[in-house]
């Protein structure tokens, strides 16, 4: 019997990692007005490939215990960006309003996308089940 990870492929990390992404990106819209805020996002890329050496057991964490476990779940760590404004302003703010909607939409229909990929998949193995 296939598992959960080979029926549903990369989705769910994906659908994690866009969850991650939306609050970075919440939070420098919420921050577009405080002053010396610098705005942050994630590299999917990057994200996913971590995710998958993680959890495949190709990249161990190094530990000064013999006891400390390596992690079983979602984990991003150093991986967040700071992204550089195309203009500067003056209060050292670097978040540009109509980029970071721009990010969060396309995020969110990523986002979207993933969840209708999933959503198609448990609806073929149900009626795979019922004999449809």
């Amino acid at each position: 019997m296939p598992s959960w990870n080979a029926i549903l492929g990369s989705h769910e990390q994906s659908i994690k990692i866009f969850g991650a992404r939306s609050r970075i990106l919440a939070a420098n819209l919420a921050n577009a007005d405080t002053p010396n805020y610098k705005a942050r996002d994630l590299d999917f890329k990057q994200m996913l490939n971590s995710y998958k050496n993680v959890a495949t057991g190709n990249t161990p964490l190094i530990t000064s215990n013999a006891r400390h476990m390596q992690p079983t779940g979602f984990v991003y760590g150093g991986q967040l960006k700071y992204r550089q404004p195309q203009q500067a302003s003056l209060d050292g703010n670097t978040v540009e309003g109509q980029i970071e909607k721009s990010e969060f939409l396309e995020n969110a229909m990523r986002y979207q996308t993933s969840i209708q990929f999933i959503s198609g998949k448990f609806k073929s193995l149900l009626s795979a089940i019922k004999g449809e």
